[in-house]
């Protein structure tokens, strides 16, 4: 069965994106309008329970996803193409790389999570797991990774998003899977070419944290921190992010 996809460009240069856990294919903001649709071709997957494949069911993991992709990838005929992830899409992103790095030419981490398990302490376990039912938690989480500093009417939508347009279960399955999730080992000494981009205003996943983790295991990855935005880049500052990214990709 062909995996229902969105695609923006016919560019020679492929990238497959892996949104967030709390958004779909759809909340990638006005970085949209901002893409170059000739140089470039961006295909947008959503997991399985979110967006356009809220239906199809699954076991709501990261090797799911990864398996995903390569079929989406296959399907469109492209051997090789580069991976852009945000949050939990950059881990995912990884779990593509350690399952086909011969087919994958450059990667971007979009405030990603890093391949080691995510520490947790339990007031932090009791947010994020309790995210799945309670509202109040999602919204606190994002209040958290763009720096207290969002308007009410942004948080509100983008709760009211990821409750409309992702199931419970999946919600839950999906930070079952990242969360816990160690490829380290696996990703460690990998010579692929690595952007990560982070917000400065995120509180949780920092420069520190990524010159820690990604820099550690990646020995050709740069990090770059965008002013002026969160955990969100592609919705908070759209032409810096779009900017950034394109000028890795052909570099």
């Amino acid at each position: 069965m062909a995996i229902a996809h969105r695609r923006i460009g016919t560019g020679p240069v492929r990238v497959i994106v892996l949104h967030d856990w709390f958004g779909t294919c759809a909340t990638w903001g006005s970085v949209l309008d901002h893409l170059d649709p000739e140089g470039f071709s961006y295909v947008f997957l959503d997991y399985r329970g979110y967006g356009d494949r809220r239906d199809v069911a699954g076991r709501y993991s990261l090797a799911e996803i990864a398996d995903d992709v390569l079929e989406l990838a296959d399907q469109l005929g492209w051997d090789t193409f580069s991976l852009l992830g945000h949050s939990m899409g950059g881990k995912a992103a990884q779990q593509v790389l350690v399952r086909a790095p011969e087919r994958i030419e450059k990667l971007i981490g979009t405030a990603p999570v890093p391949a080691a398990p995510y520490a947790m302490d339990d007031a932090t376990h009791a947010l994020f797991y309790g995210a799945a039912e309670d509202p109040d938690k999602r919204r606190a989480i994002l209040d958290l990774v763009t720096g207290h500093r969002v308007s009410r009417h942004w948080l509100e939508r983008m709760v009211a998003h990821s409750l409309a347009a992702s199931r419970p279960e999946a919600f839950a399955g999906y930070l079952a899977s990242w969360q816990p999730l160690d490829l380290s080992s696996a990703v460690k000494g990998n010579t692929v070419p690595v952007l990560v981009l982070i917000g400065e205003h995120d509180l949780a996943l920092t420069a520190e944290v990524m010159r820690g983790t990604w820099q550690v295991w990646y020995p050709n990855c740069r990090i770059r921190t965008l002013p002026g935005t969160g955990h969100y880049p592609p919705q908070e500052t759209p032409v810096a992010f779009a900017t950034a990214v394109e000028a890795f990709l052909v570099s």
